[in-house]
C-alpha cells in the first residue's frame, strides 16, 4: 500500500511540475486571446486619434507592448506606418523566412470592421529559428493595422 501511495504521489508531483514549466513557457509569450484583445485596443486608439495611436504603437507605449505582442500598421502607400523598428519600410514587400509575400496577403485580406488571420513562419524574439505565426489583420480608414503571435 506505501508503494502505491508513494507513485501516485511521485506521478502527481511530475505531473505538477510539467504543468509549472508549460504555464512558466506560455506566460513568457503573449496567446491568440491577447493578440486579438490588443489589436482591438489599437482598433479604438486609431479611430480616437490616429497620429497618437501611430506613434504609441512605435514605442511600444500605452500598454501596446507586451511581451512578444505589439501592434503593426501600414499605410496605404505599402510602407510601415508604426512598428518597432520598421517604420518607413514596405510593410507590403515583406516576406517570411520561407519566402512566403506575408505583407501581400496582410493587405489582400484586411476588412474595415472585420479581424483576418495571416500564417507565416518568423522567428521568435532573439531566436533565428523560423516558427509558425499568426497574425491577427483588420484595416481602420487608411491603416492596415496588425498584432502577431507566436504558435
Amino acid at each position: 500500500m506505501m508503494k502505491k501511495l508513494n507513485f501516485v504521489f511521485t506521478a502527481a508531483l511530475f505531473f505538477m511540475a510539467v504543468a509549472g514549466v508549460a504555464t512558466a513557457v506560455a506566460a513568457e509569450f503573449g496567446t491568440a486571446a491577447e493578440a486579438k484583445a490588443m489589436l482591438e485596443r489599437a482598433v479604438a486608439a486609431v479611430k480616437a486619434d490616429k497620429a497618437k495611436a501611430l506613434a504609441m504603437f512605435a514605442k511600444g507605449e500605452g500598454g501596446f507592448k507586451d511581451r512578444d505582442l505589439y501592434p503593426f500598421c501600414g499605410a496605404s502607400d505599402g510602407n510601415f506606418t508604426a512598428h518597432p523598428t520598421l517604420v518607413g519600410k514596405s510593410l507590403k514587400g515583406l516576406r517570411d523566412k520561407a519566402g512566403k509575400p506575408l505583407g501581400e496577403e496582410i493587405y489582400k485580406v484586411a476588412q474595415e470592421g472585420k479581424i483576418s488571420e495571416v500564417s507565416y513562419m518568423w522567428p521568435r524574439p532573439g531566436s533565428t529559428e523560423p516558427v509558425q505565426k499568426v497574425t491577427f489583420v483588420t484595416k481602420i480608414g487608411d491603416q492596415v493595422c496588425a498584432v502577431g503571435y507566436y504558435k
